[in-house]
């Protein structure tokens, strides 16, 4: 993962600060994030992918992206869904991933 750079305050409350890794990064706090993906899901394909724990995606920005990409544009691609997949997997069974890592 990219080393933060540097901090600046959340664009939407003006309140918390985020962890900027990137200039043209947008600058949102996981409060304001978490009210933004905050909405309900109809679909049923994708209702069963994006009910996961909220811990999860407050740890994940890039599990509340692809959130945000669903209701936004209200479908996601193959390699989106199965990156979710993957991303969800790791971050529920964080001891599984670093043995492969100390084994290979």
């Amino acid at each position: 993962m990219a080393k933060p750079k540097f901090k600046q305050r959340c664009a939407l409350c003006k309140k918390n600060m985020v962890v900027m890794y990137s200039q043209r990064q947008f600058p949102v706090c996981v409060e304001c994030h978490m009210k933004q993906i905050n909405q309900p899901v109809d679909d049923p394909q994708y209702k069963e992918l994006l009910d996961i724990p909220e811990t999860l995606y407050k740890q994940s920005s890039f599990l509340r992206n692809i959130k945000q990409s669903y209701l936004r544009f209200g479908s996601l691609t193959e390699k989106q869904i199965a990156a979710f997949k993957k991303t969800v997997e790791d971050l529920k069974n964080p001891q599984k991933q670093e043995s492969e890592d100390a084994e290979g």
